[in-house]
């Protein structure tokens, strides 16, 4: 298409990203993975974030096609809590300071030399500059060579989205159908383009390192969670059925990577309540092994709570090792956790909204009600069941090779941006 053609730079911009400082849920993986896929595909990529304040305001990689600038670093110095931390204070300053530098460095330098540039923006936060962005691109006759593309991954901030501005603006985009559907209930027809998974995800863990996992956990039953601490996210099913678990004998521990948020003392508080054991682990570094040897120190707690920041490798080591990753939400516009567990081979616990990547029964299993009952029931079947959960596995992972994220970009995010510079053509 005209509008489209080469040289075409993609710049990325949201508050997550691929710093543990700037991830909190799956958003951070989420443009990681995704500008990381773009940068492979040899497209100059440039991802704006709210990053470390102690790492270099601006760094490349992927031989120098992935360009990271860190944002709102002289504010997060103030704010050691993670990037929504002082959130109020780095959106003013991202709202009034990105879009000049944008135009400015960036933008402006690549359309005036007859470059294209699309900009895929990520989340309520963004909302606001891309309109900015839009308004400059019109007053300076750069439309047909910038293309400007708003996602929405969740629906929190959707009151402060300035809705008629921005579908004027932009191309909008969601993760799943039942985010369309939330989207259209504020008058909001947005394509869905899922989210990928990048490759590391299915690169194979050495089997000496979950048999180190099951050492150190005596060979219980492995129940896994890693989710914000949420109402939405099945946390109290997921206690309540640990405790049923433990009544019945079946010797369970959970392994889990909460937030920040306040639900986290209420989920504490259940566990308390049925007797269950908590146990606090945060004295590893990024290895499988000093997570296995961690996890060792607490080996007999009913719960495990991690508080140090997961690496891909010490994720893929809990859910590939698991006999079960509960990503069972009551409320998922994604469900991004489900996809990796997936993808390592894992045996996914999806909630009943979202999850168009998964056929329950087939590649994971379906939890419809937050009944834990359902939970033990369905854990239970597994358990006893070994060549149906190998069958499980399989599936999965060959599921899951579909949502790999260059297969995302050729079947869905590629073909509509072609379709919306035709659209702009036309």
């Amino acid at each position: 298409m005209a509008s489209l053609e080469e040289p075409l730079v993609f710049v990325v911009l949201s508050f997550e990203g691929p710093d543990a400082y700037a991830r909190a849920g799956g958003l951070g993986a989420r443009v990681t993975e995704l500008s990381q896929t773009l940068a492979r595909a040899s497209f100059e990529t440039h991802l704006f974030f709210v990053g470390d304040p102690d790492l270099p305001g601006h760094e490349t990689r992927e031989g120098g096609r992935l360009h990271l600038h860190r944002w709102c670093q002289w504010i997060s110095q103030y704010h050691p809590g993670g990037v929504y931390d002082g959130e109020q204070g780095k959106l003013n300053d991202w709202d009034s300071s990105l879009v000049p530098w944008l135009v400015s460095n960036l933008i402006g330098p690549i359309v005036k030399s007859g470059g294209h540039v699309v900009v895929l923006a990520e989340e309520w936060q963004t909302a606001a500059s891309l309109v900015y962005l839009a308004d400059v691109a019109e007053a300076e006759q750069w439309t047909s060579h910038l293309h400007l593309v708003w996602n929405a991954n969740h629906f929190f901030g959707f009151d402060r989205v300035r809705w008629e501005e921005l579908k004027e603006a932009a191309t909008v985009t969601t993760v799943s159908r039942y985010m369309r559907g939330q989207m259209a209930r504020w008058g909001v027809e947005a394509h869905v383009v899922p989210n990928g998974i990048g490759e590391a995800w299915f690169l194979p863990l050495a089997p000496s390192m979950r048999q180190q996992l099951d050492r150190s956990l005596m060979g219980r039953l492995k129940l896994v969670k890693v989710a914000r601490w949420d109402p939405d996210k099945g946390w109290l099913a997921a206690i309540d059925a640990v405790a049923e678990l433990k009544r019945r004998n079946q010797h369970p521990v959970l392994i889990g990577r909460g937030g920040q948020e306040h639900h986290g003392a209420e989920v504490l508080g259940r566990a308390r309540a049925h007797g269950l054991e908590v146990g606090y682990v945060d004295d590893f570094d990024e290895t499988a092994e000093s997570l296995s040897s961690a996890l060792s120190t607490v080996a007999d707690r009913d719960v495990i709570l991690l508080e140090s920041f997961l690496s891909l490798e010490q994720q893929k080591l809990l859910f590939q090792s698991a006999d079960v990753v509960l990503a069972n939400s009551s409320i998922e516009p994604f469900g991004l956790v489900g996809l990796q567990a997936m993808a390592t081979g894992g045996i996914a616990f999806v909630g009943a909204t979202g999850e168009d990547y998964a056929t329950p029964g087939r590649d994971a299993i379906a939890v419809e009600t937050s009944d834990p009952r359902e939970i033990v029931e369905k854990v239970l079947q597994i358990h006893a069941g070994p060549g149906q959960a190998s069958l499980m596995r399989r599936a999965a992972r060959r599921s899951a090779t579909t949502y790999m994220w260059p297969a995302v970009l050729d079947r869905r995010l590629l073909p509509l941006l072609h379709h919306a510079a035709a659209l702009k053509d036309g």
